[in-house]
């Protein structure tokens, strides 16, 4: 293997390291806990959460914060829980999910988080691979669903973070949030030895083979994104940020514990409220999934449908030159990956376009662009984007509109960010540079040479924040992280000259949508298969808002069913009269009906597994044209890339 060069390997303690700002608040801390402890002391009285929608609001500063999070730690201890013993956190957004990560950490326990809305048989699987022996859970609805099967397993502690009075149970100790405070309360916390690599929490992901793997996150590899991220982002004591990502996601939860860790108040808004919060909580930043962004920009347009002819007409002029104006600022800035090496004729002709556009741009801004902000939040300064590629028009329209996203890239597995832009270097259509002490290599998929910049290849990753492994699962680490210490990411992608990581695909299976949710393909294909009318299928969607679908039809067994319905099937090769094609809307319907039942009698089904959009491939993939592996498993790059425009059309 040749040696990496400073050409195609990127590490971010090059400039990014220049212009971090010391921590020395920090620099001692042993574990996450001992974050707060210093925070309680330095933001005493700023606000920390806000919860506008609980009933009653809550709020809570930074000593009450810390105040609970012991209270919590003490009470756990008190009732049995010890150094190390796993304790798993099944609830949704909410100070009081802070209060209980935060301290069953202070205790001495491991965390294992999981939504309280996963499906039964997962949350059961996850308490017994992660040999949880206490369970915390959102409420006595949460448990019941679970109560019939906590006999089989260790679990003899369990705490609702509601209010609900528990009931009486034979084999198991039930408390609420309050009486778990009441028990820690004027007692003291027992000190507990944390080293840096101490685990910290197990975060489960969906793996190939469908059961979720543990991911084993150090307080390490926590304290790393606590220090590093003011790289991207450096909020001052008292700034606002809205907070409406799944907490228990670890994009969302490290955000969480660096912006806190800055004197930040965090608002806890959701789904339903999150476009009237951006008004109403003015926040400061917002952190979102590309999805978020794209139902803010619909309802933007939506807007202007309802204006005049005329006025849309104007609008969308005034886009197409900011469009052009943006670009052409981009080569100036040395900021445009389409020309990443302008010539000094180019970066003329592009002043002079500026120059030019620049009248008209400043009108729009006046006219449209500056409306559009405040209807979105007038106190906004930044957008931190993350789990997902953002579309480049979407990024380009928030260009345009004058809002800045800073876009990030990482994985569960890295804690999980690896690369981000920042605002003095944002190059759209890029996921940024590696954050501090951070390497980003690119190597051929099959050979593992290191590759020149430019060149597309597979995404390694090396740094502090890598994870120590999967939860017994040795082999599955041993595939994920070489000797010495890459981390394969099995995303596609390739390095700028600057180091900025622009991705290009997936390696692996796992479809991430543009909300953020990781969908696994391989199930969903399965159950498709089975219809009568369905010989093959390939799962798309990455990045899109639904999934979508490439399928080979049973040729035999459709044109038995159109002869049923007295239809003729027309197909490419046959023009006979009378006859209907594959794209017509009884064949359609037919393919919807099947799809819709198939996906959702699958074990498993979620919303999100529905396919929306598909499209007919008459060649059937095969080894011979390299769609098939010889074990006759699909390349999907390989097919994805092939069919790259019907792709494109079928989501248009």
């Amino acid at each position: 293997m040749n040696r990496p060069s400073l050409k195609n390997v990127s590490n971010g303690t090059s400039q990014a390291r220049q212009n971090l700002k010391q921590q020395a608040n920090y620099s001692e801390v042993k574990s996450l806990p001992g974050v707060w402890a210093k925070a309680a002391e330095q933001f005493s009285d700023t606000m920390a959460l806000k919860a506008p929608h609980a009933k009653p609001e809550v709020k809570l500063t930074y000593a009450q914060l810390w105040q609970q999070i012991q209270q919590f730690a003490i009470g756990l201890q008190s009732l049995g829980v010890q150094t190390g013993e796993r304790v798993a956190l099944f609830a949704e957004n909410s100070p009081r999910w802070f209060v209980a990560d935060q301290g069953i950490m202070t205790a001495g326990a491991v965390d294992v988080v999981r939504s309280s809305q996963a499906d039964t048989d997962e949350l059961l699987y996850i308490l017994s691979n992660s040999e949880t022996t206490t369970l915390v859970v959102e409420e006595c609805k949460t448990l019941n669903k679970l109560r019939d099967y906590l006999d089989d397993l260790p679990i003899q502690l369990v705490i609702l973070l509601s209010d609900e009075k528990p009931e009486a149970d034979s084999s198991l100790k039930i408390l609420n949030f309050a009486q778990i405070l009441e028990t820690g309360a004027n007692r003291s916390l027992e000190p507990v030895e944390q080293s840096p690599e101490t685990l910290a929490t197990l975060v489960y992901t969906s793996g190939t083979t469908g059961k979720p793997k543990g991911v084993m996150l150090s307080h390490s590899n926590l304290l790393h994104q606590v220090n590093a991220i003011e790289v991207i982002v450096q909020p001052p004591n008292g700034d606002r940020i809205l907070s409406v990502l799944p907490t228990w996601h670890i994009y969302e939860r490290t955000v969480e514990y660096f912006v806190l860790s800055q004197g930040c108040t965090l608002i806890y808004t959701n789904l339903r409220h999150f476009k009237q919060d951006l008004k109403v909580q003015q926040p400061n930043y917002f952190v979102s999934v590309p999805r978020l962004l794209e139902s803010i920009q619909d309802e933007s347009q939506k807007q202007f449908y309802q204006e005049s002819a005329n006025r849309q007409r104007l609008i969308n002029f005034f886009l197409s030159i900011s469009e052009r104006y943006i670009q052409a600022r981009r080569i100036i800035n040395g900021l445009s990956l389409e020309q990443q090496y302008p010539s000094a004729f180019q970066i003329f002709l592009a002043r002079c376009q500026t120059l030019a556009l620049a009248p008209l741009h400043t009108l729009a801004e006046r006219l449209v662009y500056k409306k559009i902000r405040t209807s979105i939040d007038k106190g906004l300064q930044l957008i931190i984007c993350g789990g997902g590629a953002l579309p480049l028009s979407l990024d380009t329209f928030y260009e345009i509109i004058g809002m800045e996203i800073l876009e990030g890239y990482g994985l569960t597995e890295t804690s999980p960010v690896l690369t981000a832009r920042r605002s003095c270097h944002n190059v759209r259509g890029s996921a940024g540079q590696p954050i501090p002490e951070t390497e980003i290599r690119i190597v051929d998929p099959q050979t593992r040479e290191t590759l020149s910049s430019g060149e597309k290849g597979l995404v390694l990753a090396r740094g502090p924040q890598i994870m120590q492994g999967y939860y017994h699962n040795p082999e599955a680490t041993q595939k994920a992280i070489d000797i010495e210490g890459w981390f394969n990411t099995e995303d596609l992608g390739w390095l700028t000259d600057r180091e900025d990581l622009v991705l290009t695909g997936r390696a692996k299976d796992t479809i991430v949508l543009s909300n953020g949710e990781n969908i696994e393909p391989q199930p969903i294909e399965a159950a498709c298969t089975r219809s009568f009318y369905i010989d093959q299928i390939v799962v798309v969607g990455q990045d899109r808002r639904s999934l979508g679908a490439l399928i080979v039809p049973n040729l035999d067994n459709l044109q038995q069913w159109a002869e049923e319905n007295q239809l003729q099937l027309q197909l490419p090769e046959t023009k006979t009269e009378k006859t209907i094609d594959l794209e017509s809307k009884p064949v359609r319907d037919l393919f919807k009906q099947e799809l819709n039942r198939e996906v959702k009698n699958r074990p498993g089904y979620s919303p999100n597994d529905r396919i929306d959009a598909f499209k007919f491939v008459l060649e059937p993939f095969s080894p011979e044209n390299g769609m098939l592996t010889q074990t006759l498993k699909i390349k999907r790059h390989i097919v994805t890339e092939r069919y790259k425009s019907l792709i494109e059309e079928m989501f248009s």
